[in-house]
């Protein structure tokens, strides 16, 4: 995790919100890489193998983490990211 910052400049804003966004585009990567193996440890994989209430479930946890955001603002974010993971796995499978 990214320790707490308290920039006070516009360019300090900035930095920290840059390490952020390098932090998650790591933990996205790795989030797909992992459901990438889901995918091919499923039964039914791919976008047909969707299981709502787990989606439904993560996104509740996500929001008791980052309650100010919520899981009305977090539903379209991580539906974004599991459907950016499905994508992948299928285009890797396809070859």
């Amino acid at each position: 995790m990214l320790r707490p910052e308290d920039p006070a400049t516009l360019a300090e804003c900035r930095q920290a919100i840059d390490r952020v966004d390098a932090a998650l585009a790591t933990l996205l990567e790795r989030r797909a890489a992992l459901a990438g193996r889901v995918q091919r440890l499923k039964p039914v994989g791919g976008f047909a193998g969707r299981d709502p209430g787990r989606e439904r479930a993560l996104v509740a946890r996500m929001a008791e983490r980052a309650p100010s955001l919520g899981e009305a603002r977090l539903a379209p974010v991580m539906n974004a990211v599991i459907e950016a993971g499905l994508h992948l796995a299928e285009e890797r499978a396809a070859g």
